[in-house]
Formats: structure tokens, C-alpha cells, sequence
């Protein structure tokens, strides 16, 4: 009997002596925000939707780009296909993030559990390897009888079951911590080949803007003086929305004038065409409120992916319901053109950062506030997808405001 003591307080010795080993804080740590379970797991799951999302667009971009025929076009499109990788490993970042956030909460919980455990388990073989250094003989002659000693020889074979399937219990709960030891370590390394990525391809997108801006510097005397006009009605708005309005009037009547018929040229015989003609019936005035006017931006997406802080129609700290979306991004996000249009205005007004406000066809309007950085110029033509600048690196928030002659509707009633 004192045998099989030595055995069970070997083995138990064995498995307090892993409990031990057990380090909670992991051998790869840096330093990595903890999110709330709950948090986390809702993070992990958009930041997935949004990574699949963005990779699609990516490759649907770069197809395009590849069919593309004019080097504006192509160059756009590979632009906004850059952007959409940079939104994509942005996303991964934030899921890495979120698994490596869960991975340690279920490593605090599994080490707390084996904490409580390890008191017992020091007393118990303690216990076991006093009595297994105990002879039998010298047990019996202990005072009591013999009557006791096969009592607990019997207790002692109804608990050696009870003992083995507790230590062995507890060596899976050992291997589960190892399990979320190595979980942890994956999402770290994870977590620093995305944020590589994602630095190569912020990279290789300012080298193509740069390109960009220099091959259509030669083409902007027109854009600079719209410009200037731009900044010139920001200045005698009163608020944001009188700002749009002003722009939304600009838009109609650019539209009116593309709209009207060219020149007409006068006839080498102006008395035979004063006579005996057939009355030229003149073309129909364009309507200030276009037939297309109902068809949102086609491909509308939002122009960052993010947690959403307050959704369309919601009450306001200023006491107003909110026209508009506002996201909170990761810091310093790509943020991308909703939709195909031309940018009317971009820089900063008062009280909302740097904006940008995009006509669409239609007479639809998108204004995208909060941003730190603008990479577009008033007069350039986007596509969907298109980059426009990043978010802030501090406590970012980019709203994301659509109108529809000059009314705001809900924009994610029309995202695709």
C-alpha cells in the first residue's frame, strides 16, 4: 500500500509541479489594448466582415484596372484598389486585436481557476507522501486496531479513482492553457505581419498619389481658381449646411449648363432660311430636379469601417437629431470616396476638421467630415473607392453625411 501512496503522490506532485509552470502573461507580450469580452467579440466579428468586403473590392478594382483603356481611368482604379487593401489590413489588425483580446481572457479565467486549485493539491500530497513514507508495519502498530487500518486501505481504494480522474482533468485543463498559450503567441504574430502590410501598402499608395498629382499638375489652372471659389463660399457660410446648400446650387446650375445645346451655326443663306421653314422647335428647358434625381450613387459604400457612435436621425449633444453616420475608426484609417462623382470642396471648416464634399450624379451630394489629412483637390473626378485622406490618430470620428437635393437621407439604406 505504501507503493501505491508513492505512485498517487508522485503523480499529483507531477501535476502541481505543471500547475506551477503555468505562467498567465505568456512568453510573446507587447503592448496590446484589452478589450471587454463582449467588445471583442463584436469587433472580431465586423472586423472580419469588413476585411472579406474590402478584399472583394480590391480584387474587383484591379480587374478593372486592368481593363481599363485611358491611363486616367486605369490609374484611379488601381488607386482605389491600393486603398481598399490598406481598409482590408486595417480590418485584419482590428480582428488580430479582438482574438488576441479573447485568447487572454480566457487565459485570466483559466488561471484563475487553476489558482484555487493549487492549494488543495499542495495539501494532498503533502499528505500522500508522509503516508507513503510511512512502513505498514509501523502503521500498525499505531494505536487502534487492525479494524482501522483496513478502513482506511478501504477509503483509500474508493478515493484513488476520485484522485486520478481529478489530476487527470486537471492536466487537460493544463493543456488548454497551453493551447491558449500558443493562440495568444499566433494572434501576436498575426497582429505584426498585418501592421507590416499595412505600412507597405500606405507606402506604395502615397508613391502612386504622388504620381498622380504630378501628372495632373499641368491640367489644374481651371481647378485652382474653383478652388479658391470653394474656399471663398466656406468662409461666407454661416454653418455646414449652408455650405452644402451653396454647393448643392452650384452643382444644379452646372448641370443646367451642361445640359443646354451648343452654338448654332448661322446658315450661308440667312433669306432662305428665314423663309419657308419649318419652325425649329426649341429644346426642352432641363429640369432643376432631375428624373435620375431617386437613383442613389450606384456602388454607395462607407468611406471607413469602424464601430458605429451615433446613426442616422439620433438626438445630438447640440439638442439636434444627426443628419449623418459617424464612425469610429482605427487610428489613422484610410478613408475612401462613398461613390463615383467630383469633389466640389476639400479642406478644413470650422469645427468639423477637414472635410470633403462629393458630387454625384443625379443630384446627390456626399459630405465626409473628421478627417486629418486630405489626398484630393476640389475638381477631381473619383470613383468609388477612391482615396481621400486618412482619420485622425487621436480619438478619430468620420461622419459620413448623404443628400439628395439637398435633403439628408439615411446612407445605409443604400449601401450595397
Amino acid at each position: 500500500m505504501a507503493k501505491r501512496f508513492a505512485l498517487i503522490a508522485a503523480s499529483t506532485g507531477a501535476a502541481l509541479m505543471a500547475l506551477s509552470a503555468f505562467v498567465p502573461t505568456g512568453t510573446a507580450q507587447r503592448d496590446v489594448g484589452l478589450l471587454q469580452p463582449e467588445e471583442a467579440q463584436a469587433q472580431l466579428e465586423r472586423a472580419t466582415r469588413e476585411s472579406q468586403s474590402a478584399e472583394a473590392r480590391a480584387l474587383r478594382l484591379s480587374r478593372e484596372a486592368e481593363q481599363a483603356d485611358e491611363a486616367a481611368d486605369k490609374t484611379a482604379r488601381e488607386a482605389a484598389s491600393l486603398a481598399a487593401q490598406v481598409q482590408r489590413a486595417e480590418a485584419d489588425i482590428s480582428a488580430a486585436r479582438a482574438r488576441y483580446s479573447l485568447a487572454q481572457t480566457d487565459r485570466a479565467a483559466l488561471s484563475q481557476r487553476l489558482s484555487k486549485r493549487q492549494e488543495p493539491l499542495v495539501r494532498l500530497t503533502g499528505a500522500l507522501q508522509t503516508t507513503a513514507r510511512r512502513p505498514l508495519s509501523l502503521s500498525a502498530l499505531q494505536p487502534g486496531s487492525l479494524k482501522d487500518l483496513v478502513y482506511v486501505r478501504a477509503v483509500l481504494d474508493s478515493a484513488v479513482p476520485e484522485i486520478r480522474q481529478r489530476t487527470s482533468a486537471l492536466r487537460g485543463e493544463l493543456e488548454e492553457g497551453r493551447r491558449l498559450e500558443r493562440q495568444a503567441a499566433l494572434s501576436l504574430e498575426n497582429l505584426r505581419e498585418k501592421e507590416q502590410e499595412l505600412q507597405s501598402k500606405r507606402a506604395e499608395l502615397a508613391q502612386l498619389e504622388t504620381r498622380q498629382r504630378l501628372a495632373s499638375r499641368d491640367a489644374r489652372s481651371s481647378a485652382t481658381r474653383e478652388s479658391e471659389r470653394a474656399l471663398a463660399l466656406a468662409e461666407e457660410a454661416r454653418d455646414l449646411d449652408g455650405l452644402m446648400g451653396e454647393i448643392d446650387a452650384a452643382s444644379g446650375l452646372r448641370r443646367e449648363l451642361a445640359a443646354l445645346s451648343g452654338p448654332v451655326l448661322r446658315p450661308s443663306d440667312l433669306a432662305a432660311a428665314t423663309t419657308g421653314s419649318a419652325p425649329v422647335t426649341p429644346d426642352p428647358t432641363p429640369s432643376a430636379t432631375p428624373t435620375t434625381a431617386s437613383a442613389p450613387p450606384r456602388g454607395f459604400q462607407l468611406p471607413v469601417q469602424g464601430r458605429t457612435i451615433a446613426g442616422f436621425g439620433e438626438m445630438r449633444d447640440s439638442g439636434l437629431r444627426s443628419t449623418g453616420l459617424s464612425l469610429a475608426p482605427a487610428a489613422g484609417a484610410q478613408v475612401v470616396s462613398p461613390a463615383e462623382g467630383r469633389i466640389a470642396f476639400a479642406g478644413p471648416y470650422r469645427g468639423y476638421g477637414s472635410i470633403v464634399i462629393i458630387e454625384h450624379a443625379g443630384g446627390w451630394t456626399s459630405l465626409v467630415t473628421g478627417l486629418a489629412r486630405i489626398n484630393a483637390e476640389v475638381g477631381d473626378e473619383v470613383i468609388g473607392g477612391s482615396p481621400l485622406g486618412v482619420a485622425d490618430t487621436e480619438e478619430p470620428s468620420i461622419t459620413i453625411e448623404l443628400r439628395r437635393e439637398g435633403e439628408a437621407v439615411n446612407p445605409l439604406q443604400f449601401l450595397g
